[in-house]
C-alpha cells in the first residue's frame, strides 16, 4: 500500500543520515492504538471501532519524519485471554513488542492503570524492558486527573519518557513523532518512500468491511464475526471486483447481518465500498455474502490469514 512520499529525497530515502526502526504500540483494548497509527501515517491503515479487541493481527504502518522512517507495529489489545483467538492475539502483541526497537505503552487517560494496564506494566518489568508512556485521550479528562496519572506512571520506573496526547484530535502527536524520529536507530530505510503500510490488499479489504460490520451492528452482533476476501479480480478499466464472505456463528446472526429485505447488508456494502474506493484509489465493485460457520474460531485457516499463531 503506497501513499505520498512526504517530501522524501530519492526512491529509497537511504543516505548516511537516515534513521529507521520499529515502534511497537501496545496497550489494553480500546486505548487508541489504531487511531494513533492512522494519525501518524495520515491515512487509514488500521480499522477503528468502539468495539473492544477490534485489531486481530499485527498491522505494519510506515510514517516519515524528516530523514527518519518510523515503522509502527499496531498490535492487538492486551487483556486476560479466555479462548484460542484471545491467546493468539495477545501472543501477537507481545511478539511485536519483543521485536521492536522502541515500545510505546498507551494508557487511556480516563481508565488509568486498570487491571489490563497493570498486567502490561508487570510484564514489561519482568522482561526488564524500558518503554515510553503515552497517555491518550487527554481531551476526555481534566488536567488534575492527568497530572495524577502521570505521577503514578512515573512511580512505575518503566518509562524513559512520558507523552500526553489525543490521537483523535492530533494534540501532542507531533511531539511524539519528533521523539520517535530522533530515537529510532541510524540506518537505511526498509521501505520505499511512498509506502505507508505492509498488508496484503485482500486482508486490508476484509478488515475495512469488518469495520463496517462492527460499526453498524455493534449492539446486535457478538464479537465473533469475521470477513474473508474470497476473490479479487482486476478489471480492464482499472477497477477491481471483490467478493467477500461475512462469517457468523449462528443462523440468527446471519439474519441480523442481512436485515429485513437485505437492507442491512446493502448498507454495510455501500459504506465498505466507499471506504475501499478511497483506500485503493480506484473504483471497487464489492459483493458480500453471509455464511454460518459455527466453529470458525477453531479453524486454523483464519489464523493463517491474520498471521496469528494457532497453537498458543
Amino acid at each position: 500500500m503506497t501513499g505520498p512520499s512526504a517530501g522524501a529525497a530519492g526512491d529509497s530515502g537511504a543516505d548516511a543520515n537516515t534513521r529507521c526502526g520499529f515502534v511497537a504500540l501496545i496497550g489494553a483494548p480500546n486505548v487508541g492504538k489504531s487511531t494513533l497509527v492512522n494519525q501518524m501515517v495520515g491515512s487509514k491503515i488500521s480499522i477503528v471501532t468502539p468495539k473492544p479487541q477490534t485489531t486481530r493481527c499485527r498491522v505494519i504502518a510506515i510514517a516519515l519524519a524528516g530523514s527518519s522512517q518510523i515503522v509502527f507495529v499496531d498490535t492487538p489489545g492486551i487483556f486476560e485471554p479466555r479462548r484460542r483467538l484471545d491467546r493468539s492475539m495477545v501472543h501477537a502483541a507481545w511478539v511485536g513488542a519483543h521485536d521492536a526497537d522502541i515500545i510505546a505503552v498507551l494508557i487511556d487517560a480516563a481508565r488509568g492503570i486498570d487491571d489490563d494496564a497493570r498486567r502490561i506494566l508487570d510484564h514489561l518489568r519482568q522482561d526488564g524492558r524500558k518503554a515510553i508512556g503515552v497517555i491518550n485521550k487527554i481531551d476526555a479528562v481534566k488536567r488534575p486527573s492527568l497530572l495524577g496519572l502521570a505521577e503514578a506512571l512515573g512511580r512505575e520506573s518503566l518509562f524513559s519518557e512520558l507523552f500526553m496526547i489525543s490521537a483523535l484530535t492530533g494534540d501532542g502527536v507531533e511531539d511524539l513523532r519528533r521523539y520517535l524520529a530522533d530515537h529510532v536507530p541510524p540506518g537505511p530505510w526498509l521501505y520505499p518512500a511512498d509506502q505507508i503500510a505492509e498488508m496484503p490488499q485482500r486482508l486490508l479489504a476484509a478488515e475495512i468491511t469488518r469495520e463496517q460490520v462492527f460499526l453498524q451492528l455493534s449492539q446486535e452482533l457478538p464479537y465473533a464475526a469475521t470477513v474473508v476476501t474470497e476473490s479479487w479480480q482486476e478489471r480492464a478499466d482499472g477497477s477491481v471486483r471483490i467478493e467477500q464472505t461475512i462469517v457468523v456463528r449462528r443462523p440468527s446472526q446471519r439474519m441480523i447481518v442481512l436485515g429485513k429485505s437485505g437492507r442491512r447488508i446493502k448498507a454495510i456494502g455501500s459504506a465498505a465500498r466507499a471506504e475501499l474506493t478511497q483506500a485503493f484509489g480506484r473504483t471497487v465493485h464489492l459483493f458480500l455474502h453471509v455464511k454460518v460457520r459455527e466453529n470458525w474460531l477453531e479453524q486454523r485457516e483464519h489464523y493463517n490469514i491474520w498471521g496469528l499463531q494457532f497453537d498458543v
